[in-house]
């Protein structure tokens, strides 16, 4: 197994203990009552995160847009290759994703 792979797994295994018991790991990724919020592209951890941290890390060089073969660019989907960043941003996506939309009841 590769490093990626290890990563990729800790993380779930990490997410999937969430006290909320709301995380699903599937063939296609890490699922939040039932959306997909990260997934492991080739060598890289590719997260849903807001669309202006999604930015400030873009800027700064942290991370790159994730470039998606059915729907273009996206603005807030990014490919992460620094594996000690994993946890940290796997844990904003699962917040982010899992997050009612403003306005809604939660």
């Amino acid at each position: 197994m590769d490093d990626a792979q290890a990563t990729y797994d800790a993380v779930a295994d990490e997410l999937l203990r969430d006290a909320d018991h709301d995380v699903d790991a599937t063939p296609d990724g890490l699922l939040v009552k039932g959306r997909l919020f990260a997934f492991l592209d080739g060598g890289e951890l590719v997260v849903d995160l807001p669309e202006a941290r999604s930015t400030d890390l873009q800027e700064r060089g942290i991370v790159v847009p994730f470039h998606s073969t059915r729907g273009g660019d996206s603005r807030t989907w990014v490919r992460v290759a620094d594996l000690q960043l994993w946890s940290e941003l796997a844990r904003e996506a699962h917040e982010f994703v899992g997050e009612p939309p403003v306005g809604r009841q939660s």
